[in-house]
């Protein structure tokens, strides 16, 4: 894999569209100053009409910008001889729908120029990556949107690229589908790649992203890690274990005398997600016993 020093880096990046019988002016990004380092999960964020899906465009050299300047893998982002190493997943994948699964991931190695041998070892290893292992043979057009998601994936890594954009991998699918598509993405960054994933989902991004950066109405907001963004400083939370009421109350005694606050003792929680993941699975094992004991 080839070395750069940054992934995406973008100084005064900015779009002007001019719409309408009056040549309406509409800024879509605006003096956007980005850097993305090479092996992160970085997110975009922002509610439709933010830019995003303008920025992902000018960085795949499909937009040309009003002005600005960007560059993928240290080269100019319109630089043609850079698209071998990008791979990229539209908000809708545009599939033919009466292939199989091999033969779509046949079909996108023929136009990146790969030898016949290497397209059939890409596919099957990719298919096997994504899940669809099961369902090789079976035409796109009896896929589920999870499926289909799934295997645009895979067709976004056919050319093995090292920087990935992703536009709303998680659309449309079932919080199964959504768990299994972040934990891919995750896989991704244990591989080397450097993904850029554009969401207006928030708890995805929270889930695999290193760092993000917040647009709205084309300009940067935020930028930063994480975990240091969601970080509420002024407050200081203690996790333990089977702790009885007495034990709490000697707590708050103590943290009262030491001029703290106490904003409460209680349970933590989980997210929706976990638990809805956890009934379907554990519900699973159960079916899964039920029949056992009946056999």
């Amino acid at each position: 894999m080839a070395y750069y020093d940054y992934a995406v880096r973008t100084e005064g990046l900015t779009k002007t569209f001019f719409t309408g019988w009056s040549r309406r002016r509409v800024e879509a990004v605006v003096d956007l100053d980005l850097e993305v380092v090479p092996g992160e999960v970085f997110g975009l964020l922002g509610p439709n009409g933010s830019g995003k899906t303008t920025t992902t465009k000018m960085l795949l050299g499909l937009l040309r910008p009003s002005r600005g300047k960007a560059w993928v893998l240290d080269r100019p982002a319109a630089d043609v001889a850079i698209k071998q190493r990008i791979g990229y997943l539209p908000e809708e994948s545009y599939l033919y729908r009466f292939l199989d699964a091999e033969e779509t991931l046949d079909f996108y190695g023929q136009l990146f120029g790969l030898p016949r041998g290497e397209r059939r070892r890409r596919a099957r290893e990719l298919i096997d990556l994504v899940g669809l292992e099961y369902a090789r043979k079976r035409p796109l057009k009896e896929y589920s949107k999870g499926m289909a998601r799934r295997i645009g994936l895979a067709q976004a890594l056919v050319n093995d690229p090292d920087f990935v954009i992703l536009d709303e991998p998680t659309s449309g699918l079932d919080p199964i589908g959504t768990r299994e598509m972040k934990d891919l993405i995750i896989g991704l960054r244990e591989r080397g790649k450097t993904v850029l994933l554009c969401s207006h989902l928030l708890a995805d991004v929270r889930d695999v992203c290193d760092r993000i950066a917040i647009l709205h109405l084309g300009r940067l907001k935020v930028v930063g890690e994480v975990t240091k963004l969601l970080e509420v400083s002024e407050i200081t939370q203690i996790t333990a274990k089977s702790v009885d009421e007495r034990t709490q109350e000697n707590a708050r005694r103590i943290l009262t005398e030491g001029g703290a606050k106490v904003l409460g003792i209680e349970h933590p929680t989980t997210t929706l997600e976990d638990l809805f993941l956890k009934t379907i699975r554990g519900a699973g094992s159960d079916e899964e016993r039920g029949h056992g004991s009946q056999a």
